[in-house]
């Protein structure tokens, strides 16, 4: 890697007699990246968050809690804490008349018969409570943002491998050079 002295503000975009093409053309490749990692970056998070927290949304307007029943004896003691659940058997009806079970988190030692509020589908299939409005923008700004890292990366990558190998090739010039000058001069190289 070559010397490199204290950083100036816009150094690449000054004039100088000894700026070569190739830091013009560095200069430009550094500004594209950076463009894209922001735009690319930017839109990537938005429209992650805005998916994810319209599909939350939706969820909550299809998905519908259900009266159902526990079809067998919950398993452990029935306690004070309200907190502690445990799997057993629930059975509701869907909206089309059909029975159905399932396995859902109920107090322990639940009786059978108890009654147990079932979140189903449009078409009567058990699902998870849907997430509120609340939930659902800390899970849009999570993804969202985490999308726009990982999207903002790829930018940022291409431009460090631009310019290693726009690096290498200077210094393979370079040392070309120096190899012409040493000749000139009657020297070796080595």
């Amino acid at each position: 890697m070559a010397f490199r002295g204290p950083r100036v503000w816009l150094w690449r975009w000054r004039r100088n007699p000894l700026k070569r093409r190739s830091d013009t053309v560095e200069a430009w490749v550094v500004l594209g990246a950076w463009t894209l990692t922001v735009l690319c970056g930017v839109l990537a998070g938005w429209t992650a968050a805005r998916s994810v927290e319209q599909s939350l949304a939706r969820e909550r307007v299809e998905w519908r809690p259900v009266a159902g029943r526990l079809t067998e004896r919950a398993p452990g003691k029935l306690t004070v804490r309200s907190s502690e659940r445990v799997w057993a058997e629930v059975g509701w009806t869907g909206p089309d008349g059909s029975g159905h079970t399932g396995h859902a988190r109920v107090v322990p030692g639940s009786a059978v018969g108890t009654a147990v509020t079932v979140w189903t589908d449009r078409r009567g299939r058990m699902v998870t409570e849907p997430a509120t409005a609340a939930q659902a923008r800390v899970r849009a700004m999570f993804v969202g943002g985490l999308a726009g890292v990982t999207v903002a990366a790829l930018p940022l990558a291409g431009c460090r491998y631009v310019r290693g190998r726009m690096e290498r090739r200077r210094m393979d010039r370079w040392g070309v050079e120096w190899a012409l000058f040493d000749a000139v001069r009657g020297r070796s190289t080595g």
